[in-house]
């Protein structure tokens, strides 16, 4: 068991047989009374995110997680499925649990899947991925004095802001993290 005044971001916790991982977390202590604990969490066997209030005195109980490299194969319907590269096994997670990171998965992604026992909960991206520009806007030619950019949509279907130079058939660095664009590869 670990004291709620220990959490924060990154941490994951069980509580009511439910998963969360801490991604907010502020300490509220008001003029009177007791402090207490607000959080957003989210729920890492059904992707939903929660805004939890616990007071200063509550405890949770904390869980060993394990992590491994896993790669992703294909996805079938709302359904993805990955390769855990020490031992062959293919485990499955549903999109709604992968959340914004369907959006960065290409065949052969090399990610860290994070499992409680032999149950797969997550999955945390490199932080940088090459993405193929399938679609560009045109640029207009006296915008370049300004650092204009424009729109283009990735394989994936991501949209990105981009510098004008970058055109279809282009392969960029996107940033995970905040989904910008980095470099022209």
């Amino acid at each position: 068991m670990i004291d709620v005044n220990e959490l924060r971001s990154g941490i994951t916790f069980e509580l009511d047989g439910q998963i969360y991982k801490v991604i907010e977390y502020a300490h509220h202590k008001p003029g009177r009374g007791k402090a207490t604990i607000r959080t957003k969490v989210r729920d890492l066997r059904s992707g939903t995110l929660l805004e939890k209030t616990f007071n200063s005195s509550d405890r949770v109980q904390d869980i060993r997680l394990d992590y491994r490299t896993a790669q992703y194969l294909y996805r079938e319907g709302d359904l993805f499925t990955f390769m855990d590269i020490d031992n062959y096994e293919q485990p499955t997670l549903d999109a709604s649990v992968l959340g914004d990171a369907v959006q960065y998965l290409t065949e052969g992604l090399e990610v860290k899947l994070t499992f409680n026992g032999d149950e797969p909960l997550e999955v945390e991206l490199p932080t940088a991925v090459d993405l193929k520009v399938t679609e560009a806007q045109t640029g207009v030619k006296g915008d370049t004095a300004t650092g204009a950019t424009k729109l283009v949509t990735t394989e994936t279907g991501v949209k990105v802001q981009v510098p004008l130079f970058v055109e279809a058939g282009n392969t960029i660095r996107i940033d995970t993290r905040s989904g910008e664009y980095l470099t022209r590869v």
